[in-house]
C-alpha cells in the first residue's frame, strides 16, 4: 500500500481529509445520550451523533460543520476547534489531535518532531549496555525496534527470531503467534500501539513508512482493522506489565518511554523490576539468556516457582 493512510478506507494525500475523518470517527462514538440530548423517534441510520447535533453543541453552523467534515473549510479557528473537543468529549490528548489536524489542514506543514532518521547514535548504544539487566529498546517512530539489548530482544518472546529489518513491536503484537500468550495486557498494548500510528497519520498522512506498515496489517489483522477505524489516540496507560514468558515464567515489571534530544522521532524504552524481587531475579535470567528449571510436564514454571 503506498501513499497515506488516514482515511480508513483507502490513502488520501488531502490533509483537510484527515480533520474530516476524524471528526466523523469521534461523534460517531458519543450517543445522543452521552451527550444530554433526547434521541428522536425512530432508528437512526448511522450510530452516535448526526452532523447537525455535533454543530448544535459546538454553537456553529450545520453548514460550517458539514465543510470542516467534509474538508472544504480548511482554517477553523481555535475557539471552534475547542468547542469541538467539547462537543466531542475529547480528552486532552486528543483535543491536542484535534488542533494539531487542524493546523495540518491549513498548512499542509509536517511537525518537524516526525521527521524520519533511523541511525541510533553510539551514546545511545552505550547506555542500553550499561543499563543491563534492565531490558531496553529504542524505538522509531512507528515502533521499529531500531536497537535493543539483549534483556529486551527476549523479554518480547519470539522477537529475536524475526530478521532485524521485521522487528516492530505492532508487528509483533497483532501478527505473531506467541503475542497473545506472552503479553498479559495484550488488549492495551494492541489499542496503544494503534493509538501512537493513529496520532501519527493525522500529523503525516503520506508517510511511507507509516504506509507500508498499516497497509501490510489491515488485510492480516481484523483487530488491528477495528481498531484503526476507531481512531483513537490516546496513549498508553502507565503502570506494571506483565509478561508470560515461557523461559523464565511470570515476570511484572515497570517501564519508562521518553524521546531522545536531537533524534525526536525515537524513543529510550526501559523496563525495570524492584530491587531483590524474583522480578529482577527474573530480569537477570533474560538478560542472560538463562531460563527456571523445567517442570515434569516440561513446560517452563510460572510465578509461584522458586529460582
Amino acid at each position: 500500500m503506498a501513499g497515506a493512510v488516514e482515511n480508513t478506507k483507502g490513502p488520501t494525500t488531502d490533509a483537510a481529509s484527515g480533520l474530516g475523518a476524524y471528526l466523523r470517527a469521534r461523534r460517531a462514538r458519543i450517543t445522543p445520550e452521552q451527550a444530554g440530548l433526547t434521541a428522536a423517534l425512530g432508528l437512526r441510520r448511522a450510530p452516535g451523533l448526526r452532523r447537525e447535533e455535533v454543530a448544535a453543541l459546538a454553537g456553529i453552523s450545520i453548514d460550517y460543520y458539514v465543510r470542516l467534515e467534509r474538508g472544504k473549510e480548511t482554517h477553523p479557528s481555535p475557539s471552534v476547534v475547542d468547542a469541538l473537543a467539547r462537543a466531542l468529549f475529547l480528552e486532552e490528548q486528543e483535543h491536542r489531535h484535534l488542533r494539531n489536524l487542524a493546523a495540518q489542514a491549513h498548512t499542509g506543514t509536517i511537525e518537524p518532531e516526525f521527521c524520519r532518521a533511523d541511525a541510533v547514535r553510539p551514546g545511545v548504544l552505550v547506555l542500553s549496555e550499561q543499563l543491563r539487566p534492565n531490558p531496553v529498546f529504542i524505538l522509531g517512530r512507528t515502533l521499529d525496534v531500531l536497537a535493543c539489548n539483549p534483556g529486551a530482544l527476549r523479554l518480547f518472546a519470539g522477537l529475536d527470531a524475526q530478521p532485524p529489518e521485521r522487528r516492530n513491536l505492532v508487528r509483533y503484537v497483532f501478527l505473531h503467534p506467541l503475542a497473545r500468550e506472552v503479553l498479559g495486557d495484550w488488549d492495551e498494548q494492541a489499542r496503544s500501539c494503534v493509538a501512537r500510528l493513529r496520532k501519527l497519520a493525522g500529523i503525516d498522512p503520506d508517510a511511507p513508512d507509516l504506509a507500508e506498515l498499516v497497509g501490510e496489517l489491515m488485510p492480516k489483522s481484523q483487530e488491528f482493522a477495528d481498531l484503526w477505524d476507531r481512531f483513537d489516540i490516546r496513549p498508553h496507560v502507565q503502570g506494571l506489565r506483565t509478561f508470560h514468558h515461557p523461559d523464565v515464567g511470570d515476570v511484572r515489571l515497570g517501564w519508562e518511554s521518553m524521546p531522545l534530544d536531537h533524534t525526536p522521532n525515537q524513543r529510550f524504552v526501559v523496563f525495570f523490576a524492584e530491587p531483590d524481587s524474583s522480578d529482577r531475579d527474573r530480569m537477570v535470567l533474560l538478560d542472560r539468556g538463562q531460563g527456571e528449571p523445567r517442570t515434569e510436564s516440561g513446560s517452563a514454571g510460572r510465578s509461584q516457582s522458586t529460582l
